[in-house]
Protein backbone atom coordinates (compact mmCIF):
# COMPACT_ATOMS: atom_id res chain seq x y z
CA UNK A 1 0.00 0.00 0.00
CA UNK A 2 2.88 2.42 0.91
CA UNK A 3 5.89 3.12 -1.63
CA UNK A 4 8.65 3.40 0.86
CA UNK A 5 10.79 4.95 -1.59
CA UNK A 6 8.90 8.32 -1.26
CA UNK A 7 7.98 10.51 1.83
CA UNK A 8 4.22 10.94 2.52
CA UNK A 9 3.12 14.52 3.73
CA UNK A 10 0.43 14.28 6.65
CA UNK A 11 -0.78 18.07 6.69
CA UNK A 12 -2.54 18.78 9.96
CA UNK A 13 -3.10 22.51 9.62
CA UNK A 14 -6.76 22.54 9.60
CA UNK A 15 -6.49 20.16 13.32
CA UNK A 16 -3.47 20.89 15.18
CA UNK A 17 -3.00 24.31 12.90
CA UNK A 18 -5.96 25.55 14.04
CA UNK A 19 -5.15 24.71 17.86
CA UNK A 20 -2.73 27.78 17.60
CA UNK A 21 -3.90 30.31 20.24
CA UNK A 22 -6.52 32.79 18.65
CA UNK A 23 -7.12 30.51 15.29
CA UNK A 24 -10.63 29.80 14.75
CA UNK A 25 -11.93 29.14 11.46
CA UNK A 26 -15.55 28.26 9.59
CA UNK A 27 -16.73 25.51 7.62
CA UNK A 28 -16.23 27.71 4.74
CA UNK A 29 -12.96 28.34 5.26
CA UNK A 30 -11.74 25.42 6.16
CA UNK A 31 -12.73 23.48 2.97
CA UNK A 32 -11.04 26.27 1.39
CA UNK A 33 -8.02 25.68 2.68
CA UNK A 34 -8.43 21.87 2.13
CA UNK A 35 -9.09 21.93 -1.32
CA UNK A 36 -5.79 24.11 -1.84
CA UNK A 37 -4.41 21.31 0.11
CA UNK A 38 -5.60 19.06 -2.60
CA UNK A 39 -4.09 21.51 -5.40
CA UNK A 40 -0.15 21.48 -2.76
CA UNK A 41 -0.50 17.85 -3.15
CA UNK A 42 -0.34 16.62 0.76
CA UNK A 43 -0.89 13.54 1.06
CA UNK A 44 -3.36 12.51 3.91
CA UNK A 45 -4.98 15.80 5.09
CA UNK A 46 -5.81 16.02 8.78
CA UNK A 47 -9.39 17.72 8.61
CA UNK A 48 -9.92 17.95 12.22
CA UNK A 49 -10.90 16.68 15.81
CA UNK A 50 -14.83 16.12 15.02
CA UNK A 51 -15.65 15.27 18.68
CA UNK A 52 -14.08 18.41 19.59
CA UNK A 53 -17.31 20.30 18.36
CA UNK A 54 -20.11 20.24 16.36
CA UNK A 55 -18.87 22.93 13.68
CA UNK A 56 -15.90 20.76 13.50
CA UNK A 57 -17.71 17.97 12.76
CA UNK A 58 -19.16 19.62 10.18
CA UNK A 59 -16.36 20.74 8.98
CA UNK A 60 -14.59 17.46 8.96
CA UNK A 61 -17.96 15.85 6.60
CA UNK A 62 -17.94 18.98 4.46
CA UNK A 63 -14.33 18.18 3.46
CA UNK A 64 -14.36 14.16 3.44
CA UNK A 65 -17.48 14.57 1.14
CA UNK A 66 -15.80 17.44 -1.60
CA UNK A 67 -11.91 17.03 -1.24
CA UNK A 68 -11.13 14.08 -3.36
CA UNK A 69 -7.17 12.91 -3.76
CA UNK A 70 -6.11 13.06 -0.65
CA UNK A 71 -6.51 10.76 2.47
CA UNK A 72 -8.61 12.42 4.57
CA UNK A 73 -7.74 11.44 8.09
CA UNK A 74 -9.71 12.47 11.32
CA UNK A 75 -8.48 12.40 15.35
CA UNK A 76 -10.24 10.36 17.58
CA UNK A 77 -9.09 9.82 21.15
CA UNK A 78 -8.89 5.99 22.26
CA UNK A 79 -12.85 5.64 23.07
CA UNK A 80 -15.30 3.63 21.45
CA UNK A 81 -17.93 6.13 21.03
CA UNK A 82 -15.48 9.19 19.97
CA UNK A 83 -13.97 6.76 16.97
CA UNK A 84 -17.79 5.85 15.97
CA UNK A 85 -18.41 9.58 16.07
CA UNK A 86 -15.32 10.57 13.89
CA UNK A 87 -16.37 7.52 10.97
CA UNK A 88 -19.66 9.12 10.50
CA UNK A 89 -17.32 12.10 9.79
CA UNK A 90 -15.27 10.84 7.65
CA UNK A 91 -17.19 8.11 6.18
CA UNK A 92 -18.05 10.09 2.62
CA UNK A 93 -14.12 10.53 1.85
CA UNK A 94 -12.68 8.86 -1.12
CA UNK A 95 -10.39 7.11 1.25
CA UNK A 96 -10.91 7.53 4.31
CA UNK A 97 -8.46 7.41 7.64
CA UNK A 98 -9.19 6.92 11.43
CA UNK A 99 -6.02 8.81 13.38
CA UNK A 100 -6.40 7.04 17.28
CA UNK A 101 -4.50 8.33 19.69
CA UNK A 102 -3.32 7.07 23.41
CA UNK A 103 -0.24 8.72 25.24
CA UNK A 104 2.37 6.24 25.95
CA UNK A 105 5.07 8.48 28.34
CA UNK A 106 5.23 7.05 31.84
CA UNK A 107 4.88 10.73 32.90
CA UNK A 108 1.20 10.86 30.70
CA UNK A 109 0.48 7.74 32.13
CA UNK A 110 0.98 8.65 36.01
CA UNK A 111 -0.34 11.97 35.71
CA UNK A 112 -2.54 12.21 33.52
CA UNK A 113 -4.33 8.68 32.80
CA UNK A 114 -3.89 7.24 35.38
CA UNK A 115 -2.61 4.18 33.89
CA UNK A 116 -0.11 1.18 33.82
CA UNK A 117 1.94 0.36 30.94
CA UNK A 118 0.07 -2.85 30.41
CA UNK A 119 -3.15 -0.94 30.57
CA UNK A 120 -2.34 1.49 27.62
CA UNK A 121 -0.61 -1.03 25.34
CA UNK A 122 -3.99 -3.18 26.03
CA UNK A 123 -6.06 -0.19 25.19
CA UNK A 124 -3.84 1.28 22.26
CA UNK A 125 -4.44 -2.73 20.51
CA UNK A 126 -7.99 -3.12 21.32
CA UNK A 127 -9.11 0.88 19.90
CA UNK A 128 -6.83 0.34 17.21
CA UNK A 129 -8.96 -3.18 16.30
CA UNK A 130 -12.15 -1.14 16.74
CA UNK A 131 -11.57 1.29 14.70
CA UNK A 132 -9.86 -0.94 11.85
CA UNK A 133 -13.56 -2.08 11.68
CA UNK A 134 -14.64 1.07 9.48
CA UNK A 135 -12.06 1.43 6.85
CA UNK A 136 -8.56 0.36 5.88
CA UNK A 137 -6.09 2.96 6.71
CA UNK A 138 -6.18 3.24 10.56
CA UNK A 139 -3.08 5.31 12.42
CA UNK A 140 -2.07 5.07 15.78
CA UNK A 141 -0.05 8.45 17.73
CA UNK A 142 1.53 7.87 20.91
CA UNK A 143 1.26 10.78 22.34
CA UNK A 144 4.33 11.89 23.83
CA UNK A 145 6.87 9.04 22.10
CA UNK A 146 10.10 11.03 22.35
CA UNK A 147 9.92 10.50 26.11
CA UNK A 148 8.98 7.17 26.25
CA UNK A 149 11.08 4.29 26.97
CA UNK A 150 12.08 2.73 23.85
CA UNK A 151 11.92 -1.16 24.16
CA UNK A 152 8.16 -0.37 25.87
CA UNK A 153 7.11 2.23 22.92
CA UNK A 154 8.57 -0.68 20.33
CA UNK A 155 5.83 -3.36 22.31
CA UNK A 156 3.17 -0.99 21.73
CA UNK A 157 4.07 -0.04 18.08
CA UNK A 158 4.29 -4.35 17.14
CA UNK A 159 0.66 -4.47 19.14
CA UNK A 160 -1.01 -1.80 17.21
CA UNK A 161 0.22 -2.99 13.86
CA UNK A 162 -0.93 -6.48 15.09
CA UNK A 163 -4.20 -5.13 15.48
CA UNK A 164 -4.69 -3.30 12.46
CA UNK A 165 -2.80 -0.27 12.51
CA UNK A 166 -1.17 0.76 8.84
CA UNK A 167 0.83 3.72 10.06
CA UNK A 168 2.02 3.99 13.57
CA UNK A 169 2.55 7.69 14.70
CA UNK A 170 5.81 8.31 16.93
CA UNK A 171 5.39 12.64 17.70
CA UNK A 172 7.89 14.66 19.42
CA UNK A 173 4.87 15.96 21.23
CA UNK A 174 6.18 18.72 23.39
CA UNK A 175 9.37 19.54 21.09
CA UNK A 176 11.89 18.15 22.97
CA UNK A 177 13.77 15.94 20.83
CA UNK A 178 17.11 16.78 18.69
CA UNK A 179 17.76 15.76 15.47
CA UNK A 180 20.45 13.45 16.07
CA UNK A 181 19.08 11.86 18.70
CA UNK A 182 15.73 11.73 17.04
CA UNK A 183 16.77 9.96 14.03
CA UNK A 184 18.33 6.94 16.14
CA UNK A 185 15.32 7.15 18.19
CA UNK A 186 12.94 6.22 15.21
CA UNK A 187 15.64 3.83 13.85
CA UNK A 188 16.01 1.82 17.10
CA UNK A 189 12.47 1.55 17.60
CA UNK A 190 12.02 0.26 13.94
CA UNK A 191 14.88 -2.36 14.45
CA UNK A 192 12.92 -3.42 17.86
CA UNK A 193 9.44 -4.25 15.85
CA UNK A 194 9.10 -7.66 14.02
CA UNK A 195 6.24 -6.84 11.81
CA UNK A 196 7.30 -3.59 10.79
CA UNK A 197 7.33 -4.41 6.71
CA UNK A 198 3.15 -4.28 7.59
CA UNK A 199 3.20 -0.30 8.10
CA UNK A 200 5.14 3.11 8.11
CA UNK A 201 6.60 4.89 10.65
CA UNK A 202 5.28 8.51 11.15
CA UNK A 203 6.26 11.33 13.27
CA UNK A 204 4.93 14.80 14.20
CA UNK A 205 7.98 17.19 15.91
CA UNK A 206 6.62 20.21 17.13
CA UNK A 207 9.30 23.54 17.80
CA UNK A 208 9.54 24.63 20.92
CA UNK A 209 13.40 24.37 20.75
CA UNK A 210 13.23 25.38 17.03
CA UNK A 211 14.03 22.32 15.65
CA UNK A 212 10.76 20.64 14.35
CA UNK A 213 11.67 20.21 10.80
CA UNK A 214 15.24 19.48 11.10
CA UNK A 215 13.93 16.62 13.71
CA UNK A 216 11.64 15.61 11.20
CA UNK A 217 14.14 15.32 7.98
CA UNK A 218 16.17 13.20 10.82
CA UNK A 219 13.30 10.77 11.22
CA UNK A 220 13.08 10.32 7.44
CA UNK A 221 17.10 9.49 8.29
CA UNK A 222 15.97 6.50 10.28
CA UNK A 223 13.20 5.06 8.63
CA UNK A 224 10.26 7.24 8.75
CA UNK A 225 8.27 7.71 5.60
CA UNK A 226 5.36 9.92 6.56
CA UNK A 227 6.14 13.24 8.44
CA UNK A 228 3.03 15.25 9.64
CA UNK A 229 3.49 19.29 9.25
CA UNK A 230 1.42 22.28 8.59
CA UNK A 231 1.51 25.19 6.47
CA UNK A 232 3.26 28.27 7.63
CA UNK A 233 4.61 25.65 11.12
CA UNK A 234 1.38 26.98 12.49
CA UNK A 235 0.11 24.83 15.23
CA UNK A 236 0.12 24.30 19.79
CA UNK A 237 2.59 26.58 21.06
CA UNK A 238 5.46 27.30 19.13
CA UNK A 239 3.90 25.51 16.18
CA UNK A 240 4.66 22.58 13.95
CA UNK A 241 7.20 21.14 11.38
CA UNK A 242 6.76 23.73 8.43
CA UNK A 243 5.38 21.87 5.41
CA UNK A 244 7.15 24.31 2.77
CA UNK A 245 10.24 23.76 4.81
CA UNK A 246 9.91 20.38 4.97
CA UNK A 247 9.04 19.82 1.12
CA UNK A 248 11.99 22.55 -0.16
CA UNK A 249 14.22 20.67 1.74
CA UNK A 250 13.87 16.87 0.54
CA UNK A 251 13.62 18.66 -3.05
CA UNK A 252 16.57 20.91 -2.78
CA UNK A 253 18.56 17.81 -1.40
CA UNK A 254 17.34 15.27 -2.98
CA UNK A 255 20.55 13.74 -4.25
CA UNK A 256 21.16 13.21 0.05
CA UNK A 257 17.80 12.00 0.70
CA UNK A 258 17.09 9.90 -2.69
CA UNK A 259 13.46 10.07 -1.56
CA UNK A 260 10.37 12.36 -3.64
CA UNK A 261 7.58 13.85 -2.91
CA UNK A 262 3.57 14.25 -4.09
CA UNK A 263 4.03 18.41 -3.55
CA UNK A 264 3.09 20.26 -6.54
CA UNK A 265 6.18 23.36 -5.42
CA UNK A 266 4.03 26.45 -7.35
CA UNK A 267 1.13 25.83 -4.86
CA UNK A 268 3.72 26.46 -2.24
CA UNK A 269 3.20 30.75 -2.07
CA UNK A 270 -0.32 30.38 -2.51
CA UNK A 271 -1.08 27.76 0.14
CA UNK A 272 0.91 30.01 2.26
CA UNK A 273 -1.01 33.28 1.53
CA UNK A 274 -4.08 31.22 1.80
CA UNK A 275 -3.55 29.85 5.20
CA UNK A 276 -1.74 33.47 6.41
CA UNK A 277 -5.37 34.86 5.37
CA UNK A 278 -7.48 32.78 6.46
CA UNK A 279 -5.71 32.62 10.21
CA UNK A 280 -4.91 35.71 10.61
CA UNK A 281 -1.75 34.78 11.32
CA UNK A 282 1.12 36.78 9.06
CA UNK A 283 4.14 35.03 8.29
CA UNK A 284 7.22 36.74 9.22
CA UNK A 285 9.50 38.51 6.95
CA UNK A 286 12.48 36.35 7.45
CA UNK A 287 10.63 32.93 7.53
CA UNK A 288 12.01 30.07 5.24
CA UNK A 289 10.78 29.66 2.28
CA UNK A 290 7.98 32.23 2.07
CA UNK A 291 8.98 35.18 3.94
CA UNK A 292 9.13 37.92 2.29
CA UNK A 293 12.59 38.28 2.71
CA UNK A 294 13.53 34.78 1.42
CA UNK A 295 14.82 35.94 -1.99
CA UNK A 296 15.74 39.38 -1.04
CA UNK A 297 19.20 40.29 -0.80
CA UNK A 298 20.57 43.79 0.08
CA UNK A 299 24.57 43.17 0.82
CA UNK A 300 26.62 44.20 -2.21
CA UNK A 301 28.35 41.45 -2.09
CA UNK A 302 25.49 39.27 -2.63
CA UNK A 303 23.86 41.36 -5.03
CA UNK A 304 26.74 40.94 -7.26
CA UNK A 305 27.20 36.99 -6.84
CA UNK A 306 23.24 36.95 -7.80
CA UNK A 307 23.99 39.28 -10.92
CA UNK A 308 26.56 37.04 -12.30
CA UNK A 309 25.21 33.58 -11.32
CA UNK A 310 21.75 33.24 -9.38
CA UNK A 311 23.52 29.76 -7.62
CA UNK A 312 26.11 31.86 -6.17
CA UNK A 313 23.71 32.87 -3.14
CA UNK A 314 20.75 30.97 -4.38
CA UNK A 315 19.66 27.88 -3.52
CA UNK A 316 16.03 27.85 -5.27
CA UNK A 317 14.20 29.05 -7.54
CA UNK A 318 11.38 31.84 -6.33
CA UNK A 319 9.24 30.68 -9.24
CA UNK A 320 9.24 27.31 -8.70
CA UNK A 321 6.80 27.86 -5.55
CA UNK A 322 4.82 30.16 -6.94
CA UNK A 323 6.76 33.75 -6.56
CA UNK A 324 6.72 36.11 -9.43
CA UNK A 325 9.23 37.60 -10.91
CA UNK A 326 8.29 40.05 -12.85
CA UNK A 327 5.53 42.29 -10.40
CA UNK A 328 4.12 43.68 -13.33
CA UNK A 329 2.74 47.36 -12.39
CA UNK A 330 -1.04 47.48 -13.70
CA UNK A 331 -2.55 51.26 -13.40
CA UNK A 332 -6.24 52.76 -13.98
CA UNK A 333 -5.49 52.48 -17.93
CA UNK A 334 -5.16 48.65 -17.56
CA UNK A 335 -7.77 46.51 -19.27
CA UNK A 336 -9.75 42.98 -17.85
CA UNK A 337 -7.74 41.23 -20.08
CA UNK A 338 -4.49 42.35 -18.42
CA UNK A 339 -5.70 42.15 -14.84
CA UNK A 340 -7.11 38.18 -15.19
CA UNK A 341 -3.71 37.29 -16.95
CA UNK A 342 -1.96 38.63 -13.79
CA UNK A 343 -4.04 37.00 -11.49
CA UNK A 344 -3.44 33.71 -13.37
CA UNK A 345 0.42 34.33 -13.29
CA UNK A 346 -0.24 34.74 -9.39
CA UNK A 347 -2.12 31.80 -9.06
CA UNK A 348 -6.03 32.83 -8.72
CA UNK A 349 -8.53 31.22 -11.21
CA UNK A 350 -11.70 33.35 -10.81
CA UNK A 351 -14.98 32.58 -12.30
CA UNK A 352 -16.58 35.31 -14.35
CA UNK A 353 -18.86 36.28 -11.22
CA UNK A 354 -15.61 36.85 -8.73
CA UNK A 355 -13.63 38.51 -11.60
CA UNK A 356 -16.02 41.36 -12.28
CA UNK A 357 -16.45 42.02 -8.93
CA UNK A 358 -12.29 41.89 -8.51
CA UNK A 359 -11.93 43.78 -11.76
CA UNK A 360 -14.47 46.65 -10.28
CA UNK A 361 -12.49 46.48 -6.90
CA UNK A 362 -9.55 46.78 -8.75
CA UNK A 363 -10.18 49.98 -10.93
CA UNK A 364 -11.90 51.64 -7.77
CA UNK A 365 -8.29 51.16 -6.17
CA UNK A 366 -6.77 52.17 -9.49
CA UNK A 367 -8.36 55.53 -9.53
CA UNK A 368 -6.78 56.31 -5.75
CA UNK A 369 -3.62 54.88 -6.30
CA UNK A 370 -0.71 55.88 -9.71
CA UNK A 371 0.25 52.17 -9.86
CA UNK A 372 -1.25 49.26 -8.43
CA UNK A 373 1.26 45.92 -8.06
CA UNK A 374 1.54 42.38 -7.24
CA UNK A 375 0.35 42.75 -3.66
CA UNK A 376 -2.04 45.15 -3.87
CA UNK A 377 -3.92 42.82 -6.44
CA UNK A 378 -3.38 39.95 -3.97
CA UNK A 379 -4.60 42.09 -0.70
CA UNK A 380 -7.77 42.87 -3.44
CA UNK A 381 -8.19 39.13 -4.08
CA UNK A 382 -8.26 38.15 -0.61
CA UNK A 383 -10.96 40.86 0.47
CA UNK A 384 -13.07 40.16 -2.13
CA UNK A 385 -13.01 36.01 -3.00
CA UNK A 386 -12.48 35.04 0.51
CA UNK A 387 -15.33 36.93 1.87
CA UNK A 388 -18.02 35.72 4.07
CA UNK A 389 -21.59 37.27 3.19
CA UNK A 390 -21.92 40.94 4.01
CA UNK A 391 -24.49 41.41 6.63
CA UNK A 392 -23.64 44.77 7.62
CA UNK A 393 -21.45 46.66 5.48
CA UNK A 394 -19.88 50.37 5.82
CA UNK A 395 -21.35 53.01 3.64
CA UNK A 396 -19.84 56.09 5.49
CA UNK A 397 -17.74 56.82 8.17
CA UNK A 398 -16.09 60.14 9.56
CA UNK A 399 -14.03 60.35 12.49
CA UNK A 400 -12.73 63.55 14.40
CA UNK A 401 -10.18 63.34 16.56
CA UNK A 402 -6.54 64.96 18.16
CA UNK A 403 -3.78 65.20 20.57
CA UNK A 404 -5.94 67.14 22.61
CA UNK A 405 -10.12 66.98 21.75
CA UNK A 406 -12.00 63.86 22.23
CA UNK A 407 -11.77 61.03 19.48
CA UNK A 408 -15.52 61.00 17.88
CA UNK A 409 -16.93 58.73 15.24
CA UNK A 410 -20.24 58.44 12.52
CA UNK A 411 -21.05 55.34 11.16
CA UNK A 412 -23.27 54.06 8.64
CA UNK A 413 -24.06 50.66 7.88
CA UNK A 414 -25.90 49.24 5.20
CA UNK A 415 -28.31 46.32 7.00
CA UNK A 416 -30.57 44.11 5.05
CA UNK A 417 -31.05 47.16 2.19
CA UNK A 418 -31.52 49.58 4.66
CA UNK A 419 -29.07 52.29 6.18
CA UNK A 420 -28.60 53.00 9.73
CA UNK A 421 -26.19 55.33 11.32
CA UNK A 422 -24.82 55.98 15.13
CA UNK A 423 -22.14 58.19 16.51
CA UNK A 424 -20.22 57.15 19.53
CA UNK A 425 -16.71 58.12 21.59
CA UNK A 426 -13.54 56.54 22.15
CA UNK A 427 -10.05 56.83 23.42
CA UNK A 428 -8.87 57.16 19.51
CA UNK A 429 -10.79 56.71 16.00
CA UNK A 430 -11.15 53.25 15.40
CA UNK A 431 -12.36 52.50 19.24
CA UNK A 432 -14.66 55.33 18.52
CA UNK A 433 -16.17 53.68 15.11
CA UNK A 434 -15.87 50.10 16.51
CA UNK A 435 -18.29 51.75 19.84
CA UNK A 436 -20.66 53.15 16.83
CA UNK A 437 -20.71 49.65 14.88
CA UNK A 438 -21.75 48.10 18.05
CA UNK A 439 -24.84 50.26 19.26
CA UNK A 440 -26.09 49.74 15.01
CA UNK A 441 -24.97 46.10 15.01
CA UNK A 442 -26.08 45.42 18.94
CA UNK A 443 -22.89 42.97 18.71
CA UNK A 444 -20.30 43.79 21.15
CA UNK A 445 -17.56 42.72 20.68
CA UNK A 446 -14.39 42.78 22.43
CA UNK A 447 -11.06 43.83 20.16
CA UNK A 448 -8.26 41.10 21.64
CA UNK A 449 -5.65 41.62 18.75
CA UNK A 450 -5.03 44.50 16.57
CA UNK A 451 -2.54 44.21 13.72
CA UNK A 452 -1.57 47.13 10.76
CA UNK A 453 0.48 45.93 7.78
CA UNK A 454 1.34 48.15 4.75
CA UNK A 455 0.37 46.44 1.23
CA UNK A 456 3.43 47.53 -1.03
CA UNK A 457 5.17 50.98 0.06
CA UNK A 458 4.44 54.69 -0.34
CA UNK A 459 2.48 57.25 1.41
CA UNK A 460 -0.62 55.79 -0.55
CA UNK A 461 0.13 51.94 0.05
CA UNK A 462 -2.68 50.06 1.23
CA UNK A 463 -3.69 49.30 5.02
CA UNK A 464 -4.38 45.99 5.73
CA UNK A 465 -5.87 45.30 9.11
CA UNK A 466 -6.12 41.94 10.44
CA UNK A 467 -8.03 41.43 14.12
CA UNK A 468 -9.22 38.99 15.98
CA UNK A 469 -12.36 40.10 17.93
CA UNK A 470 -13.89 38.14 20.69
CA UNK A 471 -17.96 38.03 20.68
CA UNK A 472 -20.10 35.50 22.98
CA UNK A 473 -17.21 33.56 24.30
CA UNK A 474 -15.46 32.80 20.62
CA UNK A 475 -12.67 34.31 19.03
CA UNK A 476 -13.58 35.72 15.07
CA UNK A 477 -10.51 36.66 12.79
CA UNK A 478 -11.78 39.98 10.95
CA UNK A 479 -9.73 41.56 8.12
CA UNK A 480 -10.34 45.32 6.10
CA UNK A 481 -8.22 46.73 3.71
CA UNK A 482 -8.05 50.22 2.81
CA UNK A 483 -5.36 53.17 1.89
CA UNK A 484 -7.36 54.99 4.92
CA UNK A 485 -6.10 52.57 8.05
CA UNK A 486 -9.41 53.73 10.31
CA UNK A 487 -11.77 52.52 7.02
CA UNK A 488 -9.05 49.71 6.94
CA UNK A 489 -9.80 48.75 10.94
CA UNK A 490 -13.45 49.22 10.89
CA UNK A 491 -13.89 47.07 8.17
CA UNK A 492 -11.83 44.69 9.57
CA UNK A 493 -13.64 44.61 12.82
CA UNK A 494 -17.09 44.60 10.31
CA UNK A 495 -16.05 41.14 9.28
CA UNK A 496 -15.42 39.79 12.48
CA UNK A 497 -18.79 40.69 13.51
CA UNK A 498 -20.34 39.20 10.01
CA UNK A 499 -18.21 35.93 10.45
CA UNK A 500 -20.09 36.03 13.98
CA UNK A 501 -23.45 36.35 12.60
CA UNK A 502 -23.12 33.83 9.57
CA UNK A 503 -22.50 31.58 12.26
CA UNK A 504 -25.48 31.95 14.04
CA UNK A 505 -27.71 31.40 10.85
CA UNK A 506 -26.04 28.35 10.14
CA UNK A 507 -26.13 26.96 13.65
CA UNK A 508 -30.16 28.19 13.30
CA UNK A 509 -30.36 26.34 10.08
Amino acid sequence: MFDRNRVYLFDTTLRDGEQSPGVSLNVEEKLEIAQQLELLGVDIIEAGFPVASPGDFKAVQAIAQKVRGPVIAALTRSIPADIDRTWEAIKGAETPRIHVFLASSDIHLKYKLKMSREQMLQQAAAMVKYAKRYCEQVEFSAEDASRTEVGFLAQVTTAVIDAGATVVNLPDTVGYGLPEEFGQFIAEVMRRVPNMDKAIISTHCHNDLGMAVANSLAAVGGGARQLECAVNGIGERAGNASLEEIAMALYTRQGYYGLNTNIRYHEIARSSRLVSTLTGMPVQPNKAIVGANAFLHESGIHQDGVLKERSTYEIMNAELIGLSQKNLVLGKHSGRHAFNERLLELGFKLNDEDLSKAFASFKELADRKKEVNDGDIEALIKDQVWAVPERYSLQYLHTSSGTSVISTATVVLTIDGMQFQNASTGAGPVEAACHAVDRITDIYGKLVQYKLNAVGSGKDALGEVLSQVSIGGRIYNGRGLSTNIIEASVRSYLNAINKYYYEKQRAKE
